[in-house]
């Protein structure tokens, strides 16, 4: 059975994903190639932000210290967020960020599907909204990849690059992880690393359509829902938090 630390945790990272992401996506209001993007983009950050409250207040309560989601989000440091690796890199080119929605997406879908069915009725309640959400990022992204995967030599060779960028941060998703045993066990959600196959079920075939070139697995890991985050984590959060930072209990 999973303990309730193991319990929280799971939920912390699925709440760090949401977050650490939705930050990152927000950066390109006012900077995307076209307006109906940037409304896109910004309506996807906010659906990361809306989740990400859901569960943070959730973990929130079931730890029972008495932190909300603006303490979890804003009062925790780099070592305490178990967001993937993944969401927290920069943006870079618009391919980057379509690929990297479609591939985290893509997972996403799997997972929130396996939650609603969760043990736990306020996650498998927050799994069912956040699933609609993950539908659409993922249609969007793949639209996306596969127009610019096919469309001209610049848009090809930018995708490629971006794709074979994120690919080896793909493997966390799948880490096995003694938390993702004990959560499986209780029936609360999937172990991750059993989505591994579905999810390459759904996201090669894409990418080849798109005539881009899938990368073999390299020993590369990152592991940045263990805890341990790249360098672009200290900065994001430096931004995310310097409000609550600066002025403690501030509200608006």
């Amino acid at each position: 059975m999973a303990t309730n630390q193991e319990h929280i945790e799971y939920v912390l990272r699925l709440g760090d994903n949401a977050l650490i992401l939705g930050q990152r996506l927000s950066e390109w209001c006012g900077h995307a190639p076209v307006l109906e993007e940037d409304m896109a983009l910004a309506n996807m950050a906010l659906d990361l932000i809306g989740q990400a409250r859901m569960l943070l207040t959730h973990a929130g309560r079931l730890e029972g210290a008495g932190r909300d989601e603006d303490q979890l989000a804003f009062l925790r440091n780099e070592q305490h967020f178990r967001n993937l690796t993944v969401c927290e890199l920069p943006n870079d080119d618009f391919a980057r960020t379509v690929v990297r929605n479609f591939l985290f997406s893509s997972f996403q879908v799997l997972l929130w599907t396996r939650l609603t069915e969760s043990s736990d009725a306020d996650l498998a309640a927050i799994a069912a909204k956040s699933l609609k959400e993950a539908r659409y990022h993922q249609q969007h992204a793949g639209d996306w990849v596969l127009r610019l995967g096919d469309g001209t030599d610049e848009s090809r060779l930018r995708t490629q690059r971006a794709v074979d960028y994120l690919w080896p941060y793909t493997a966390e998703f799948f880490a096995a992880s003694p938390t993702d045993a004990a959560v499986a066990a209780a029936g609360v959600g999937p172990a991750w690393s059993e989505l591994e196959q579905a999810w390459e079920r759904v996201v090669v075939p894409l990418l080849v359509e798109a005539t881009l070139t899938v990368p073999a697995r390299t020993p590369f890991k990152s592991f940045g829902k263990f805890g341990r985050h790249s360098e672009h984590m200290g900065h994001l959060l430096a931004t995310m938090q310097y409000m609550q930072r600066s002025y403690p209990g501030a509200q608006w």
